[in-house]
């Protein structure tokens, strides 16, 4: 299961399929993760909630091994990241799938070419095998006869789901979003939130949620963790969140529920 030279965690029966352990990063002297410790379950999608400068963006890039910790450590599917090497990490990333807040298309390429790209450049398949399987990885996200069509004539929730066609063409166990419903109107946000659902419930890959929206972290996490300045200050269902006596989680519910 390792890549050559990653350090290995040795897997045991309901082992998260991410594990964050009292991760540190600072930049330039400023403390940005202060003792991350939070768990992801292996088929679930946690969300990680926080206003901008919380460091959500930060942990993320961890958890896919860009940056590595001042301290701590971050096991994904049974692996050390923190101390892979370059190679090994960029084998290792096809486990991971990531999804761009503005989905991140080629312009100039069809759906079916920005589907197919991960596959022309990392993979022996023949031209017809890559065109059946980006045909099947659109199906998944409930789309159909689009592969000739350009991105500027899809609508932002489409393009979206473009997104996460090409994120999960290489079968990933993990799939990453980059506040997926950032700037989207509420019936998009609706159909981008049914897209992370209907990934899990299809694929049954860990869904990693990076994102502002609360209403959205609602309706789609079976877990949320609330980053407040480089802390987890708060983490548990929608449920428990709504319930919760924490002063920072209580504020931030509030201002966003008061402007909707």
């Amino acid at each position: 299961m390792a890549s050559s030279g990653a350090a290995q965690v040795q897997s045991s029966a309901g082992e998260a399929m991410i594990d964050v352990r009292n991760l540190y990063r600072s930049f330039n002297g400023f403390q940005v993760l202060k003792g991350i410790n939070l768990k992801m379950a292996p088929g679930t999608t946690t969300v990680v909630l926080g206003g901008s400068g919380s460091g959500k963006t930060v942990l993320m890039k961890h958890i896919m091994g860009l940056f590595k910790p001042d301290k701590g450590e971050v096991i994904v599917d049974g692996e050390n990241v923190s101390t892979m090497s370059r190679q090994d990490l960029a084998v290792f990333r096809q486990r991971m799938g990531m999804v761009f807040q503005n989905a991140a298309l080629f312009d100039s390429m069809t759906v079916g070419e920005n589907v197919a790209f991960p596959l022309v450049e990392h993979s022996d398949f023949t031209e017809a095998e890559i065109k059946e399987k980006v045909k099947e990885k659109l199906a998944v996200v409930d789309l159909y006869n689009v592969e000739h069509k350009f991105p500027a004539e899809l609508s932002g929730g489409m393009r979206k789901r473009v997104g996460l066609a090409r994120a999960i063409i290489r079968d990933p166990k993990i799939v990453l979003y980059d506040e997926p419903t950032t700037g989207l109107d509420p019936l998009t946000t609706e159909s981008v939130d049914q897209m992370i659902i209907g990934a899990r419930e299809k694929l049954g890959v860990t869904s990693v949620v990076i994102s502002h929206d609360i209403g959205s972290a609602f309706h789609i996490a079976d877990h949320i963790a609330m980053l407040h300045h480089g802390v987890i200050v708060d983490q548990g269902t929608a449920k428990d969140l709504r319930n919760s006596k924490d002063p920072h989680t209580r504020e931030f519910l509030a201002t966003w529920f008061g402007r909707q």
